[in-house]
């Protein structure tokens, strides 16, 4: 009987050490990077000139890398959760720079030390982006929105060279709601999610009612539409580009499939995405 009690206290211990070890590195993968973190995701030849931004007196930070006047500019837009150095392999790629300038900024409750919350808006998010390229030539703006950015770079009323979407999540009635999200409904536990998912949260339980406001008018934009999904994806489902291939003529959509591909595809599949985006550059 000792040894058995000892058995398990010792397991109950290294149980409890590993779940604070996981706790700890999760917290720290995906929480807001500061300027020094993010300068040290690049290499010597490609650094991103780091700004504090204002809009709406918010303040919002925004990565530029800035080679030719003359080269188009590509903006990303994160998801949720996500921040501005979710595109770093491509923002340091050379090939792309070659072909483009580009733009990458934390949305607002995605900040370094943000103390503001999430705005639960398309519609603030896409006149936030309007803001940030209104003095680009829009003949030369490609903007680009993963996952939650989707839909911010879809509301964009701006006619720009065109919009490429990654695994968009624009249609609410396949919206997944995570199982993980009830650690955050109740306050019993809500006390261990870091500060960053609380915010994601709430920024996911709200989506699927923001989007019904538009997903039925996605037809309404003036733009060139490629949306680039992977059809393994569950955490926004394939079926949402579908929604879109349903509504937009082929002229104006174009719908690009990796097989297999998850909701990562951002980065497990970043030859096969910078292949699509040289194609678009093109």
């Amino acid at each position: 009987m000792k040894v058995y009690r000892k058995i398990l206290k010792f397991t109950t211990i290294l149980f409890l050490l590993t779940l604070i070890i996981v706790y700890y590195l999760f917290s720290s993968f995906t929480s807001p990077k500061s300027d020094e973190v993010i300068i040290e995701k690049f290499n010597k030849t490609v650094k991103p000139i780091i700004t504090q931004e204002n809009f709406k007196g918010f303040k919002y930070r925004k990565l530029t890398i800035k080679r030719d006047t003359i080269l188009p500019t590509l903006i990303f837009v994160h998801g949720t959760i996500g921040s501005s150095i979710d595109f770093a392999e491509y923002m340091k790629d050379s090939l792309l720079l070659s072909k483009v300038n580009m733009i990458s900024y934390d949305r607002i409750g995605y900040n370094f030390k943000d103390k503001n919350p999430v705005q639960e808006s398309i519609a603030f998010e896409r006149d936030m982006l309007s803001d940030i390229i209104k003095d680009l030539n829009p003949n030369k703006t490609i903007i680009l929105g993963y996952s939650y950015g989707g839909p911010i770079a879809l509301a964009t009323k701006q006619k720009v060279n065109k919009i490429i979407l990654l695994a968009p999540a624009v249609y609410s009635k396949v919206e997944p709601m995570p199982w993980a999200i009830n650690l955050y409904k109740s306050s019993l536990t809500r006390w261990l999610i870091p500060d960053v998912w609380k915010e994601a949260s709430k920024e996911k339980i709200s989506h699927r009612k923001d989007l019904q406001r538009f997903e039925n008018n996605w037809k309404n934009t003036p733009n060139k539409i490629i949306s680039i999904h992977g059809t393994n994806d569950w955490i926004v489902p394939y079926e949402n580009s579908i929604h879109l291939q349903n509504q937009l003529p082929k002229n104006q959509f174009e719908l690009i499939s990796i097989k297999d591909a998850g909701h990562g595809l951002v980065w497990s599949n970043f030859k096969e995405i910078k292949q699509e985006l040289l194609k678009q550059l093109d």
